[in-house]
């Protein structure tokens, strides 16, 4: 056996281990998903109930009777001055931005729930809520 440098030795070491973790890499990839063909597909779809389904991943404007809510609960608090009417315009901004001051958060007129929580709403989900024990 020829005895070669130090350098030299390092450096076949080094490849040798490199090929090895990319040998291992390479082999533990998930295989390529299938090709799609042009013909027409009989396979069912499995279908997904209403309860199952999952709303959208961003979050939607709210509809026209929780913007009443909001500006009901503005009202109540002196800051919104127009009709509790659930069309969102320029005074709902103000009078939610006023608030967001004077509560101390983020005044950028958004409907955040730090805000909503503020105003004694608290965030409003589609999930339906608990039945009440029937009274005895």
């Amino acid at each position: 056996m020829k005895w070669r440098p130090l350098a030299a030795r390092l450096a076949y070491m080094r490849w040798g281990c490199t090929l090895a973790l990319c040998t291992t890499f390479l082999t533990t990839l998930p295989a390529a998903p299938p090709a799609k063909s042009s013909h027409k597909s009989t396979t069912t779809h499995r279908r997904v109930s209403k309860a199952k389904r999952r709303g959208p991943s961003y979050q939607t404007h709210p509809d026209s009777a929780r913007y009443k809510d909001i500006q009901q609960a503005l009202a109540d608090k002196g800051y919104f001055k127009g009709d509790v009417n659930g069309q969102w315009g320029d005074d709902s901004v103000a009078a939610i931005k006023q608030f967001q001051a004077d509560q101390k958060l983020p005044d950028d007129g958004k409907i955040s729930a730090p805000t909503l929580i503020d105003l004694g709403l608290g965030p409003k989900h589609d999930a339906a809520l608990p039945s009440k024990p029937p009274a005895q």
